[in-house]
């Protein structure tokens, strides 16, 4: 591996971005939204970790229109919401650190330049900077939050997937991702397709929650019985601003109605 492709934080530039964004930290905690793949920035010493432009702005780089959903439902609610500062080709904030997708050598055909051959000390680098600040900051504030009083917050997290995938033309525009605890899946299905009867919305399509496939929902969420929910939006239908707007208030208006039902907001372990 070549020396501009190292991650050496002494050489972060003033124009890189924090490890993460915050939005509304001492929001109304009803809800608390987090971003895995927000951004697909790569630190300037890392020379785009040997790619174009271009492929950092793939899908592979990052999920396209996850964050501007983030970002519309927080203002939407003065929710804490929580967006990963790096693109998910340095480290996947939504992959076990032991996971062989955690720094993908290959990503959907793409070979990755920076992650070939990488040391353990590289790694470590890695995950002390990208990965551990963003997930230490969302279970600091659910700790606080469920030491203080009232109702536990429903916590979401937002991605989006590529409409076409290995041939096959996706067509769902939503998918409602979980694994053992599926409370909020139907009354949210319901809520969504009562608003806008023609969606198809997948119970988990295009992907699932199995174990070690995921981080965020499995640690925040379901390590505290706490009411979640992993929400995939189709690329296209969000990569655009006012298909983000769209999706943004359609989550909005059917999250209003979990939120509102107390049976929804409960620290309850799988049954």
């Amino acid at each position: 591996m070549t020396a501009p492709f190292v991650f050496d934080p002494a050489r972060l530039a003033a124009s890189d971005p924090p490890p993460l964004e915050v939005i509304n930290q001492d929001g109304a905690a009803a809800l608390v939204l987090c971003c895995d793949h927000a951004s697909n920035a790569v630190p300037a010493h890392m020379a785009g970790l040997g790619l174009p432009p271009a492929e950092l702005a793939r899908h592979i780089g990052w999920d396209i229109g996850a964050a501007a959903v983030t970002r519309l439902l927080a203002r939407r609610f003065g929710c804490p919401a929580f967006l990963s500062g790096y693109s998910r080709l340095i480290i996947d904030c939504n992959r076990p650190l032991d996971s062989p997708t955690s720094i993908p050598p290959i990503s959907d055909g793409t070979v990755i330049p920076a992650n070939q051959d990488l040391s353990a000390a590289e790694r470590r680098l890695r995950q002390a900077f990208f990965f551990a600040p963003y997930h230490q900051a969302i279970a600091n504030f659910l700790e606080r939050r469920l030491s203080a009083d009232g109702p536990p917050p429903v916590f979401v997290s937002l991605h989006s997937f590529t409409p076409v995938m290995e041939g096959f033309a996706r067509p769902w525009q939503i998918g409602l991702l979980f694994e053992h605890d599926r409370r909020l899946v139907q009354p949210l299905k319901r809520a969504l397709l009562a608003l806008e009867p023609r969606l198809f919305i997948g119970e988990n399509e295009p992907y699932a929650i199995k174990g070690p496939s995921d981080y965020s929902i499995p640690v925040h969420g379901q390590g505290r019985f706490l009411p979640h929910i992993e929400l995939e939006l189709r690329q296209d239908l969000i990569e655009a601003e006012a298909g983000a707007a769209h999706y943004a208030e359609l989550i909005a208006r059917a999250l209003d109605a979990v939120l509102a039902d107390p049976v929804f907001r409960q620290i309850r372990s799988p049954d």
